[in-house]
Parts: structure tokens; sequence; C-alpha cells
């Protein structure tokens, strides 16, 4: 990169311009040519202020992450240095921003002595997603400028801010009306500041908004208190919160020290590690074998679903939320009507929490049209099959589609375990039809599995894995086998579960044990969320198919023949009053558990929660292995953004295989060994874990090449 930035003079201004594509990132280069350029026009008489400003689609988006583990953010000019030497300038530096202005790329706007923006730029300190805190004075730069309740609010949730909003708390000094002339103000703004006597103001230097926040001693506590639920087990939320506090009561020298040692603490802790490691995977995941950046995309502007129920209406409304006109169908009016009803319930819900205007929530039902018409989806860009788990009903439905649908058609299966390749063999053009397998519920869970056919075709990947970033999903490519990649991994998950409470533990420690490590809840409370009868059903569906060497625990099942179907009917493997999901443990299901381990001949003895810890995760993370060693996923990351999205595996751990890595792969597997000399069932270490574990390798150096 020869010019990564460069100086020019409008009048007396110097006019810095950023040009690091494509997002601006403040590595080491850049850092050096923008200390070079404002060192230049601090020696320049004719210089009497700056403008810092970026070419490009953005000001900046941060720091380079890649630098944390090389070290580079290390290397003088540090952003830190950098900021200190703009604010102590006796020169006024304005920052022209547009676009966004993230982290780092915030930070250094911060440190100047004012700001311009125009309408729809987006600003932020989005690092503690990553699990750090700002490190180059965010944290006390902002409540400075904007006071510590909205500081907090902006910091601790990482959400960025819209320019306008920032204008208004005064974070902003001027707007300008267009990009065009962003430039012409943001240089005014800087003539004037020039012609005012004393050195420019510096953020560093006010008060008042702090003051505020001292008169209310109680604030930190307070906020601490409000995102107990939401920042559960993240350390970065509450260091966030200390440096704020250090602005508040520390000289701003002293602050600064405090953030950056804080900083450094969370940089290279293993939440850090793990989030890190979340952000790479959710982009390498868009790299999938076969599929290039100039491979065609299908437009997708008018989509159909085929069933109404719970998973085709929440299929709907992810099309509608992303403006796309989607018709859905069913077979009879009732079971559409019902849907509808569903569908209206769900909008009138968020509404009633403030996430949705009412105007809004009309405007996507308006995009949802129900019908009986089977032939009216015959137009669609794009057909989900959303109807029950059954492999003649599936084949006789895409031998409709392809009787009806367009040549060009997408023709998609909902299956969550179905042979992808035998339903596409109905067709005549089998490379048409790929699997979108939706979590339930479909328009909150943001994990969408594309299952990938033996003839799909590139162009079709390409098409759908677009797709899935407009509807707000995080689409993950994996190969066909029984289950694809999330359920197969849920499966032995599960079937430990199960096991375990014959052994002797209960429902209620099994899900505090999962809960404590960071999932929103353990494996009975999903069962009695997602219903005991929709799980009866899939085992029944899967047993003529089940290998013979493979039980599961009976005890759902009789669950399931008392009508205890979970949270639907107030009973399942806990109790709930009615209008709550906070569950209760229950006798009758305690005795129920007794009572079948004594049929089954099996002696009840205490189990610690380390065991129920390792006997759930451990033969999950196994089954990956295996996952991977089929070809099923392309990279361990994938799997790790699967868990994640699909089943609330806790982010700062930074999903299965990661962890796995974390806690040491020889470990897992001398575990897994000694769990299948004990227990057998389906807990062979894979060989691909205990080659990983001879070799001393790990699960995220691995590759199928």
């Amino acid at each position: 990169m020869p010019d990564p930035d460069h100086l020019d003079r409008r009048g007396a201004v110097g006019v810095i311009t950023l040009d690091n594509p494509p997002v601006n990132a403040l590595s080491l280069s850049l850092r050096v040519a923008l200390q070079d350029a404002f060192e230049a026009g601090l020696e320049d008489p004719e210089i009497e202020a700056f403008v810092i400003h970026s070419a490009g689609r953005m000001f900046s988006a941060g720091a380079d992450i890649r630098e944390f583990d090389s070290g580079a953010a290390g290397e003088s000019p540090t952003l830190g240095e950098l900021i200190a030497m703009i604010e102590a300038s006796p020169k006024p530096v304005v920052a022209a921003v547009h676009g966004a202005a993230f982290g780092g790329g915030f930070e250094l706007p911060l440190g100047c002595h004012a700001r311009v923006s125009v309408p729809g730029t987006r600003v932020g300190l989005p690092e503690v997603t990553l699990g750090i805190v700002p490190g180059a004075g965010g944290t006390q730069r902002l409540p400075r400028l904007i006071g510590v309740p909205a500081a907090l609010d902006a910091i601790v949730s990482g959400k960025p801010m819209k320019a306008e909003k920032g204008y208004e708390l005064g974070l902003i000094d001027e707007m300008a009306s267009s990009l065009d002339d962003l430039v012409d103000v943001a240089v005014r703004l800087a003539e004037k500041l020039a012609a005012e006597d004393g050195p420019p103001p510096k953020v560093r230097d006010r008060d008042d908004r702090l003051a505020e926040a001292r008169e209310n001693p109680g604030l930190f506590d307070d906020f601490r208190a409000s995102i107990a639920r939401r920042a559960r087990g993240f350390e970065a939320p509450y260091a966030c919160i200390e440096c704020i506090e250090a602005a508040v009561e520390k000289p701003f020298d002293e602050g600064l020290a405090f953030e950056r040692e804080t900083f450094t603490r969370c940089r290279n802790s293993l939440q850090s590690k793990a989030q890190r490691h979340v952000f790479f995977a959710e982009r390498e995941a868009r790299r999938v074998r076969g599929v290039e950046k100039a491979t065609p995309k299908a437009s997708i502007s008018q989509a159909a679903v085929l069933g109404c129920g719970t998973m085709g209406g929440g299929i709907a409304m992810c099309f509608a939320n992303a403006g796309i006109p989607v018709r859905v169908t069913e077979t009879e009016q009732g079971a559409l009507d019902r849907g509808m009803d569903k569908i209206r319930g769900n909008y009138a819900s968020t509404v009633s929490k403030g996430r949705l205007s009412e105007a809004d929530a009309e405007a996507r039902l308006a995009l949802i049209e129900p019908t009986l018409d089977f032939d009216s989806i015959a137009d669609a860009d794009i057909v989900i099959e959303a109807v029950f788990e059954d492999m003649a009903l599936k084949k006789e439905i895409f031998t409709r589609l392809d009787a009806i649908c367009r040549p060009d058609a997408i023709m998609a299966t909902n299956t969550s375990s179905l042979d992808v390749d035998e339903i596409a063999a109905v067709t005549s053009r089998p490379e048409q039809v790929v699997g979108l397998h939706f979590f339930s519920p479909a328009n909150v869970m943001r994990l969408l599995e594309i299952v990938r056919g033996e003839k799909t075709s590139p162009e079709v990947l390409a098409s759908v894995m677009a797709m899935s970033g407009r509807i707000g999903k995080v689409g993950i490519v994996v190969g066909v086998c029984d289950a694809f990649a999330a359920n197969r991994m849920l499966y032995p998950y599960a079937q430990q579960a199960g096991f375990l409470i014959e052994e002797g533990a209960f429902p209620e420690q099994v899900d505090r044990v999962i809960y404590e490590f960071g999932f929103p809840m353990g494996p009975f409370g999903l069962g009695d969320l997602a219903g005991l009868d929709v799980g009866w059903r899939v085992r029944q569906h899967r047993e003529p198919t089940r290998p013979k060497d493979l039980r599961y625990s009976p005890i759902a099942d009789r669950l399931y023949e008392m009508g205890r179907y979970g949270q639907k009917t107030n009973r399942g493997w806990f109790r709930y009053e009615e209008g709550s999901r906070t569950p209760i443990p229950d006798l009758e299901v305690t005795e129920l558990i007794v009572r079948t381990s004594e049929e089954l001949g099996i002696e009840r003895r205490e189990i610690s929660d380390e065991e129920i810890l390792q006997r759930c995760m451990y033969p999950l993370i196994n089954m990956g292995a295996r996952v991977l060693e089929e070809g099923i996923s392309e990279r361990s990351s994938d799997l790790d953004l699967v868990w994640l999205y699909g089943y609330g595996f806790p982010r700062y751990r930074g999903g299965p295989m990661f962890y796995a890595d974390s806690v040491g792969v020889d470990h897992v597997y001398e575990t897994m060994k000694r769990f299948h000399e004990v227990h057998t069932d389906w807990l062979e270490p894979a060989p691909l874990l205990e080659r990983l574990a001879r070799e001393g390798g790990t699960f995220g150096d691995w590759s199928a090449s």
C-alpha cells in the first residue's frame, strides 16, 4: 500500500485523507502514514488547522483485529499515541465522519477537537462484542461528550448510534447535508476554531457531564443490575462499566491508564480469544468450496412457503421482515387460518414490547399472502417446503413443484434430517434443489443450515447464501447425512442427558449445570419448550433406521404417554404455573425416573457436576469430529457457529470445537475413551479426535484438504 493516507490543503486547512481499502482499518501502515502527514502539517506554517476524513465508503471500521495476535497493534505509533498527539495539537483538528466509524475508527474522532458528520452515518464502540474494552480512550472521552448514562448504554451494548442521535447528544458538532459537502463543512468549522483565541478545546478537559454522574452514586450499581440477565457469564461488559466508572472517579490520565490495563487484560483472556474466533468464523463461513465471488446469484423478489404451521409461518415472517413478498400455502382453510393467526400474534407481541411499530407490523403482514391455491406459487423465485418430516410426502410435493415451478426457481426443503438427494431425485432438475433447515422459532433463531445436495449447483448455493444474510440469518453450508451437522451433534448431547438421569442425576441438576456453563437453558427445559410430543414423533420416525446398539432413555417416551408434552400442557420434565415459563421440579417426574432406573437394573449414584458437563459436552464434540472427517462440514469453526446460533452455546466459549481446543483435545480424547470403556453407547472416540490428540493438533488448525 504505497499511500495509505495523504495531506492536501484547502487554504489554511490541511486535509488528511485516510485511504486504506476496503474499510480504512487502522493498521500499522495507516498509523505511520497518518503520523507522518500530521507531523508534516504541524511543521507547515501555512497550515492553521486540520480536517481528517476518509476515502471510500466509510471513515474507518477500526483496528485490524489480526494485529492483536501478531503484536503489530502495540508497535509505535499506537492508536493511543496518535490520538494523544492529535488532541495535544495547537492547531485544531476536525474529524469529517461518513459511512461508519467503529472501535478505534471512532476513538480517533473522539480525540479530535470537533466532529462533523452526515445523516445515516453510524458510529460506535463495539469492542465488547470481541470480549475487550475500547483501548484508545473511548471509555474516557465518550462519557465526557454525551454523559455517563448514554455512554454506558453505547459502550456496554456495543450497538452503533446514528450520527443524528449523536448530534442531539452533543457528540457531533455539526451535520453536513450530504457527503458532497461534508469536507467543506468540516473545513469551515476548522477555520472557525483556528480563528478563536487560545488552544483548541480538548474532550479530556470536559467535566460537566461527569459531574452529573457524581450526583447519582447508585448509577453504576443500578446499571450492573439492569444488564445482569443479558450479560450473564460475560466479563467484558462489566470491564467496560469499570472503565467508565474510572472516567468519573479518576483524573483523565489515570482513567486512561486504567482503561489500557483493562484492555490488555481482556485481550489476553480466553473469553476475548473465543469471541474473536467467532468474529473470524462468521467471515470464514462465507467461503464455500465451489462458490466464487463471480458465481451468479439469482434475484429473489418473490418467495413461497408450503405449510403454515409453526415452522412455515416463521419462515414466511423471515421473508416479510426483509421486505420480500411471500405466499404461504396450506391444504385446508382451518390450518391456514390458524397459521395466520399465529403470525399476527407474533407481530402483536413484538409491537407490545416496543420492538416494532404497528405500522411496520401491518406492512410486514401485508407482504404475506395466504392461499389454498398450490399452483399460485408457480412464479416464485424460491419455494420452501415446510411440511411434516415424512419422506413420501416430501417426494410427492417436490414432484408437483417440478411440474409447475419456473425452470430457474430454487426449490428448497426445510427437512431437519431427511436425505436431500433422495428428495431432489424425484425432480428433473436436482441442481435447483437445496436444503434450508431453519431452526424454531424460525422468525427468531439466526441459524440457517444450508444443505448442499450432491447435485446442488454453485449458483443455487451462492443465491441462498446471499438470501440468508438478507433475511437476517447466519447461513452455514453442510453436506447430506442423517440429521446433517446440527441435529447430528445434538443427539449424543441429548442421549447422555437422558442416561445421566437414569444413573442418578435429576433434570434440575443437569439443567443447572448446563445453564451455569452458559447455555440459555438445559436439555430438559429445552425439551419442554420444543414440546415432548415433537421429540416423540422424531424418535418414532428414526426408530426404523436407528442402529441396534444405539439406546436412548425411555423416560421421555413415558412422559409423552402420560400427556406431559412440556410448556404447552404446563407439564413435561418440569411443572409450570399458568402463564409462566419458570420450570418447577415435579415429584411425579422424580418418582418416574427412580422407578425407571429400578426397572432397568441401574443402581443410582451421586453424579458430580463435572461429570454432567463432560458427559453432555464431550460426546457432541466427538460427533463434531466425525462430521468434519466425513466432509459434512468444511471447517470446525462452521460447527461452532451452528451451535452458537442454533442452540445458544455460550459465545464467550467460542463454540464446542473451540472449547475442545481450549480445554485440550487430548483431555477430551482421554475422557471420551474412559466414557466408552464404562458406558459404550455411541461414545467411542472419533478417529479424528484420536489423531489430533496423539499429534498434539487442534480442531482450529485442522483442514479437510
